[in-house]
C-alpha cells in the first residue's frame, strides 16, 4: 500500500496498531461511536506496511500531538517559534494550520451538522459581525451558500469580516454558542484561538458558485482592492491545475469522476488540458479524447460546475495530505 494513497482514517488505523493493543484500548475510550466504528474497520481490513511507511506516519503524528501540546501550553505565536526552530518555517506553517483548524471545530459542533437553510434560518437576522463569526466555525461549503444568499448590502460586509478576523476570546464565543445552542458548551481551553481570516474565506470563496464569486470579488475590488488580490492569491481555481506537479495530478485524477472530466476540458484552456492529458495513460488519454469529439452543445453552467467538483477534489485531498498545492509556485517541496 502505497503511503500517497493512504487516507486520515487508514493513518489514524497505522497509529493505533503501531501503538499496541492495551495502549489502543484506552485510546478508543475517548472516541465516539462512528469514529470507534470506523477505525475499527479501518484496522481489519490493513494487511502490510513497510517499516518506512510505519515510521513516516508516526512521526507526522508525533509532529502533531507536539504542535497541539505547544499551542495549548503557549498559545500561536510560542508553537511558532517552537516548531520553526524544530522543523522550519515551511513545515510548521502547515503543521500550525492544520492543528488549529482541528481545534476550531471543538466550537459550534453543532453548526456542521445543521442543513445550511436552518442554519440561514438561524442567522439571518444576526449583525453581520455574528454572522461572520458563526461561518467561521461552518463548514466551507455551508458558509459558500450562506453568504450567497445574504442579501447583497450583508454579503459584503460578511466577506470582508471573516477575511479581517483573527482571533477571539472563548468567552465571547461561548455567549454567539449559547445564544443559538443551549444544549452545546464550549471545550476549548486555549486563551485566544485562530479562526476565520484570508485562508478560511479563500476556502469559502472555492465553494461558492462563479456568479456569486465575480459579483464578490467586483465589489471587493472597488472596496479593498488589496484584500480581494489577497484572496485571490490564496484561492485555488481550475486553472491553477497547471502549478501541480505530476504526481499530484495524477492521485487527483485517479478521484475524478470521467463525465466531470470531459465537461471540465470542454472549457478548459490547452495549458491546463495539455498536463492533464500528459499525466493520462495512452489509452485513458485516447478515451477522453473520443468522449470529447463527440460531447457536444454542454452548457457552460455544466462545465463551471465540473470544474468546480475537481477543484473539490484536489482540496480534499490536499486536506487529507495526498497531494500538495503550491501557493502561487513558490512552495519549497522537499522530495
Amino acid at each position: 500500500m502505497a503511503k500517497n494513497q493512504l487516507s486520515g482514517q487508514q493513518k489514524a488505523a497505522a497509529v493505533i496498531i503501531s501503538i499496541g493493543a492495551e495502549t489502543a484500548s484506552k485510546i478508543y475510550k475517548y472516541l465516539k461511536e462512528d469514529e470507534v466504528e470506523q477505525l475499527t474497520y479501518e484496522i481489519a481490513r490493513m494487511s502490510h506496511m513497510s517499516t518506512e511507511q510505519q515510521e513516516e506516519i508516526l512521526e507526522n503524528f508525533y509532529q502533531i500531538c507536539l504542535t497541539q501540546k505547544v499551542i495549548t501550553e503557549g498559545g500561536i505565536e510560542y508553537a511558532r517559534n517552537v516548531l520553526e526552530k524544530a522543523y522550519g518555517a515551511q513545515t510548521a506553517a502547515s503543521l500550525l494550520e492544520r492543528v488549529t483548524k482541528s481545534l476550531r471545530t471543538k466550537a459550534f459542533e453543532f453548526i456542521r451538522k445543521t442543513d445550511y437553510k436552518n442554519l440561514m434560518t438561524m442567522i439571518q437576522n444576526e449583525h453581520p459581525q455574528t454572522i461572520a463569526l458563526i461561518l467561521s466555525y461552518a463548514r466551507a461549503d455551508q458558509a459558500a451558500m450562506i453568504i450567497a444568499e445574504l442579501p447583497k448590502e450583508i454579503r459584503l460586509e460578511v466577506v470582508e469580516r471573516i477575511a479581517n478576523m483573527d482571533r477571539t476570546s472563548p468567552e465571547i464565543i461561548h455567549i454567539v454558542e449559547s445564544n443559538l445552542e443551549n444544549k452545546f458548551s464550549s471545550l476549548m481551553s486555549l486563551d485566544f484561538m485562530e479562526f476565520g481570516g484570508v485562508n478560511y474565506i479563500a476556502d469559502i470563496m472555492n465553494n461558492m458558485d462563479r456568479s456569486n464569486e465575480k459579483y464578490i470579488f467586483d465589489e471587493l475590488a472597488r472596496k479593498d482592492a488589496e484584500l480581494c488580490d489577497e484572496i485571490k492569491k490564496r484561492m485555488f481555481v481550475f486553472e491553477d491545475i497547471t502549478c501541480l506537479d505530476d504526481m499530484s495530478i495524477q492521485r487527483f485524477l485517479r478521484e475524478v469522476d470521467s463525465k466531470d472530466l470531459v465537461f471540465a476540458l470542454k472549457g478548459a484552456n490547452k495549458e491546463v488540458a495539455d498536463v492533464i492529458f500528459k499525466n493520462m495513460s495512452n489509452r485513458t488519454m485516447e478515451t477522453i479524447k473520443s468522449d470529447l469529439e463527440f460531447t457536444h452543445n454542454v452548457r457552460l453552467r455544466d462545465v463551471e460546475e465540473a470544474q468546480q467538483r475537481i477543484v473539490g477534489v484536489i482540496r480534499r485531498l490536499e486536506s487529507e495530505g495526498e497531494l500538495i498545492i503550491s501557493k502561487g509556485g513558490k512552495d519549497e517541496v522537499i522530495a
